[in-house]
């Protein structure tokens, strides 16, 4: 590939296919995530990032290398990985004496860091250890959020919003009732977060919709929210302006009630009511000999008899 005045222009096929990829789309790619971990990291953390990998297939890039950077201070290299592996999404998990077992969550605009959330593990389950039946590999999770935080506090919006991108996977055009199985739930509770994935079961209801019943696969996490990089209010519009041609048209002079009927409002134009076709009757019709005088108070015209043997002899003159 050559660089012309800040054009990037292919030399052979591979490179122009690999430069559509990256290039801007109307409906975008599903988003990636890469997973690392940080110069120190502990078993826990280790464990929690491969077991939310297992949960992320296959739209996501494990890296088994450790990874000396800091994200909060500089995210430089982070934006390296992004841009390298086109992933939009990250996870960086690190262990340390002041923030122990500790785990990243953040996502990319432009290749460059719009918000991250620090979050501290105090407790852990992992997948291995609960031993029930697991669900399928790449199954698109329902996610449920439980807590008056998620509605009230900002920190916890922009975390809402956060997990929302990070788990929601592939977009589905229709939904089958056998297809919703795994369900991933979060609790905020007394400034905790509290993170569990069950499996859905249908079991006889005796009826023709079936008894659903969770049960839980793991991993397990209890969670405590530490530190914040939020996005401006600008950035974060930005983020997720929509094109024009994805907006939905605005359909003109509709109107919907409180019950859901629609109305409709019709403009016309202004009608001469003199031309006004009414019905014909055989009483309104003109006969020969009568002449039609209009009264000036009356808006329908009169008809007046007048003798013909008067009409027919002729004035006199003086």
């Amino acid at each position: 590939m050559t660089q012309l005045d800040g054009v990037i222009k292919p030399k052979t096929k591979r490179s122009k296919r690999f430069l559509d990829r990256r290039a801007p789309k109307l409906t975008e790619d599903v988003k990636t995530t890469m997973i690392m971990k940080g110069g120190n990291a502990s078993q826990t953390v280790t464990q929690a990032l491969k077991d939310i990998y297992s949960l992320k297939k296959p739209n996501a890039v494990l890296y088994k290398k450790k990874n000396i950077t800091r994200p909060f201070e500089d995210s430089t290299s982070l934006e390296f990985f992004s841009k390298k592996t086109d992933c939009s999404l990250f996870l960086f998990g690190s262990h340390n004496k002041k923030r122990p077992n500790n785990l990243i969550f953040g996502r990319m605009f432009d290749f460059h860091v719009l918000d991250m959330v620090e979050l501290g593990v105090e407790k852990y389950v992992a997948l291995s250890e609960i031993k029930n039946s697991k669900c399928p590999e790449g199954t698109k999770p329902m996610l449920v959020f439980a807590g008056e935080a998620f509605d009230t506090d900002n920190e916890h919006k922009r975390l809402k919003s956060l997990l929302l991108d990070f788990f929601r996977g592939p977009t589905a055009s229709a939904v089958r009732l056998a297809g919703l199985e795994h369900v991933l739930h979060f609790t905020a509770l007394d400034g905790k977060i509290y993170m569990r994935s069950y499996r859905c079961v249908l079991k006889k209801s005796g009826c023709r919709t079936p008894r659903i019943e969770l049960e839980e696969m793991g991993p397990s996490f209890d969670l405590v929210l530490r530190r914040t990089h939020l996005a401006s209010d600008d950035l974060y519009k930005l983020a997720h302006r929509k094109p024009k041609a994805l907006k939905a048209k605005k359909k003109k002079n509709i109107s919907h009630n409180v019950f859901g009927t629609k109305f409709g409002r019709v403009h016309m134009q202004k009608q001469d009511l003199a031309k006004l076709q009414t019905r014909k009757m055989k009483g309104l019709r003109k006969r020969r000999g009568d002449v039609v005088a209009e009264d000036q108070d009356a808006q329908a015209p009169k008809v007046v008899k007048v003798d013909s043997s008067a009409a027919e002899t002729p004035r006199s003159s003086d």
